[in-house]
C-alpha cells in the first residue's frame, strides 16, 4: 500500500534471490505484488520492474497477503513487506527448507540481526516477546520469532491452513493452524534492517497487539474455556459439597475460612459457570475441526463420544430431574411446618442450579449437533469433519479467490 520509493530496491532483491535458486536448484519463479489500493503510482512502477501485480479488493494485511498468495503460481511461496524491511536474498535458506520437506519455515529476527532504527523499543522488548511466548504457552509452535515478516511455504500447506484473518493477526493465524495441524515447521535467521518509507508506518502496535492477543485466546478453546471451567467447578463442588454435608446455618470451616449458608448462592453459580463454559469450549472446539483447522485425538474423541445428543438430553433431564426432586423434599419439608419460616436455602440453590444445569445441558447438545453439522452425534461430526478439512481441494475452495482479487488482473 503506497511503496512506491521502495518498490525497486525490494524487487530488485527479490528478483536476486530468484536467480539464486535458479542457479542453485534449477528452480523458476515471479514476483507478485499484491496492491491493497495504492494511489502513489505503486502498481505501474511494479510492472515496469517486471513484477506481477494483483489487485487486492478488500483492505486489510491478511486480505492483501490472501489475494497476493492466491494468485501466485509457484509450488513454493515466500511473502514479506515491500518496505525493505526484510531482504528477499534471505528467503533462499528459507526455500531450501521447503525443498527438504518442511511446511513452513519462519525467518527469526530475534535469531538473526536487528539493525539499529529497524523496531522500535516497545515492539522488540515488550509486544513481539509476550505475543510470541503467549502462543507459545497456547500451541506450542516451537517458534522464537512468530510474527516475522519473511516466512516460506508450500502452496499444499496455505491450502490446508485455510487462513481468513483479514488484518495484521494474519501472522498469527498462520503459525497457530500450522501447528494446531501438525505441519512440519522451522525457522531461519533473518535480518531486520530500519525501513525505507517515506510515509508512517501501516503497523499500529497498541491496536494490532490487542488483535493479535484476542486471536491468540480465539483459537484456544482449552485456555479460554477448559481451564476457567476446571478451576470454576473445583471451587463450585468444593464449597457445595462442603455445606450440603452439614445442616443449614452451621458454619464450615474450610482452613481458617468460614462459610455459611450464602456462600452457597457462590458454588451454585460457579457450577453453573463451569459447565456453560465447558459446553462453550466443546463448541469451538468442534468448530474448529469443522474449518478443518484442528485435527481431533483419540481422547477428544471419546469426550465428543459421551456428548453425543441424546447423552445430553438424558444428562440434563436426569439433572433437572434431581432438581425437582429436590424442590419436592424442600416443598415437603415447608408444608410440614404449616409453610411458615424455612431454613433450607443450601438445598433451595442446589435444586435450583440442577435444574439450571439441566436445562443448560438439553441447549448444549442441540447446540454441538449444530455446530457439527446438524449431526447428534459429535464424535462422527468430528471425524467426518476432520476428513473433509485434511483435503487440501476443500481448503482451497474456503479461500474465495473472487471476494479477495479483482480476477488476478495486472493493474486497476
Amino acid at each position: 500500500l503506497n511503496e512506491v520509493a521502495t518498490l525497486p530496491a525490494c524487487i530488485a532483491e527479490a528478483q536476486e534471490a530468484l536467480a539464486t535458486l535458479h542457479a542453485r536448484h534449477g528452480l523458476s519463479g515471479e514476483v507478485v505484488i499484491a496492491d491493497n489500493g495504492s494511489t502513489d503510482g505503486s502498481w505501474t512502477e511494479a510492472q515496469r520492474l517486471g513484477a506481477r501485480v494483483v489487485m487486492v479488493m478488500h483492505k486489510g494485511y491478511g486480505n492483501a497477503l490472501i489475494g497476493g498468495i492466491i494468485a501466485a503460481r509457484g509450488r513454493f511461496i515466500v511473502m514479506a513487506d515491500a518496505d525493505c524491511s526484510y531482504d528477499f536474498r534471505e528467503a533462499v535458506p528459507l526455500v531450501e527448507k521447503l525443498m527438504d520437506g518442511k511446511d513452513l519455515c519462519m525467518g527469526s529476527r530475534l535469531k538473526g540481526t536487528i539493525m539499529p532504527g529497524a523496531m522500535p523499543w516497545k515492539n522488540r522488548h515488550i509486544g513481539n516477546p509476550a505475543l510470541t511466548g503467549v502462543l507459545n504457552l497456547l500451541f506450542r509452535s516451537g517458534l522464537s520469532d512468530a510474527h516475522c515478516g519473511l516466512r516460506a511455504f508450500t502452496r499444499e500447506a496455505f491450502e490446508r491452513m485455510r487462513l481468513s484473518s483479514s488484518g495484521m493477526e494474519f501472522a498469527s493465524e498462520m503459525v497457530i493452524k500450522a501447528t494446531l495441524l501438525g505441519l512440519k515447521r522451522d525457522e531461519v535467521p533473518v535480518t531486520l534492517r530500519p525501513d525505507k518509507r517515506d510515509r508512517a508506518p501501516h503497523l499500529r502496535p497498541w491496536r494490532d497487539g490487542w488483535r493479535h492477543l484476542r486471536y491468540l485466546f480465539m483459537l484456544s478453546p482449552a485456555w479460554l474455556f477448559f481451564v476457567p471451567s476446571t478451576v470454576f467447578g473445583m471451587l463450585g463442588l468444593l464449597v457445595a459439597s462442603a455445606l450440603l454435608l452439614r445442616p443449614d446455618a452451621v458454619i464450615v470451616r474450610l482452613g481458617p475460612i468460614g462459610l455459611g449458608d450464602h456462600w452457597m448462592v457462590v458454588a451454585g453459580a460457579l457450577l453453573v459457570l463451569a459447565h456453560q463454559a465447558a459446553i462453550f469450549g466443546l463448541a469451538t472446539t468442534q468448530y474448529g475441526i469443522v474449518q478443518g483447522y484442528r485435527r481431533p485425538g483419540p481422547a477428544l474423541l471419546s469426550v465428543f463420544r459421551l456428548a453425543r445428543l441424546e447423552y445430553m438430553l438424558m444428562g440434563g433431564v436426569a439433572a433437572m430431574g434431581l432438581g425437582l426432586a429436590l424442590f419436592a423434599y424442600v416443598l415437603f419439608s415447608w408444608s410440614s411446618t404449616g409453610f411458615g419460616g424455612l431454613a433450607m436455602m443450601r438445598e433451595m440453590i442446589a435444586a435450583t442450579s440442577l435444574s439450571v444445569l439441566g436445562v443448560q445441558s438439553v441447549f448444549g447438545g442441540f447446540l454441538l449437533s449444530i455446530v457439527g453439522g446438524n449431526e447428534a452425534r459429535a464424535d462422527r461430526a468430528a471425524l467426518a469433519a476432520s476428513g473433509r478439512g485434511a483435503d487440501p481441494a476443500e481448503g482451497a475452495k474456503a479461500n474465495d479467490v473472487e471476494t479477495r482479487i479483482a480476477g488476478g488482473r495486472a493493474g486497476p
